[in-house]
């Protein structure tokens, strides 16, 4: 305790205005303590300050690549998934195309229409063909159908051109009573719009097209004989 209170008391009367005279010890206390702040200070402002967000950016790009590489990964993971699912999509965009009628089939498809409403024992009283509506590889063409008959002809007629080869869509269907002077009491009127539609070929496309559905249909084709 008395050393201690020796070294306080030296200490004390040190001079700051003559550290020459300091006692050894004392002066390589302070020429050491000046040296951590000294190096401890340099390596704030010259390593540190200038380090420390070039190492937040390394860390935060780290966390993004390692982020881009584990969905890579699951992506590489589920690429046979991937193209098996690619190939059937294919084959059945083949199967569609397929059922789209050309040019050639469009009149015999019209018939068949027709026929499908008569074999089911309507009586066609409206069969009239619009003009083609065009798509990006495909042209609708709508047909406005009026038949006469009872509800389960209506229902073997709709069943019908489902089973069609090619691809008929029935639209704004509408049923009403056929009234007075029709024959049966029991007999209804069916106003329907069927749909057909067929693939257009290059020659259908201008040149301005964008479109390219002769391709298309090429590319089905490929897919579905997969």
């Amino acid at each position: 305790m008395n050393k201690l209170q020796e070294l306080l008391d030296q200490l004390r009367a040190l001079d700051p205005n003559d550290p020459g005279r300091w006692p050894l010890a004392v002066r390589l206390g302070v020429a050491i303590t000046l040296f951590v702040l000294a190096a401890a200070g340099g390596y704030y402002f010259f390593v540190w300050k200038t380090q420390h967000p070039l190492l937040v950016e390394a860390r935060a790009r780290e966390v993004e690549l390692l982020s881009t590489l584990e969905n890579k990964a699951r992506k590489a993971a589920n690429l046979q998934a991937y193209k098996d699912q690619l190939a059937e999509m294919q084959k059945s965009f083949g199967a569609m195309l397929r059922q789209l009628p050309d040019k050639t089939e469009v009149p015999n498809l019209l018939v068949d229409i027709s026929q499908t409403g008569l074999a089911a024992g309507l009586q066609e009283q409206l069969f009239q063909p619009r003009g083609e509506v065009r798509k990006d590889f495909y042209a609708e063409l709508p047909i406005s159908i009026r038949l006469a008959g009872d509800y389960h002809e209506m229902g073997t007629f709709a069943a019908g051109v489902a089973a069609l080869p090619r691809i008929v869509t029935l639209h704004d269907i509408e049923i009403a009573p056929a009234g007075r002077g029709a024959g049966d009491p029991g007999n209804l009127i069916l106003n329907v719009t069927a749909k057909t539609y067929r693939y257009l070929d290059e020659e259908d496309q201008g040149p301005d097209s964008g479109g390219k559905p002769g391709n298309a249909k090429k590319a089905g084709k490929s897919g579905a004989g997969k």
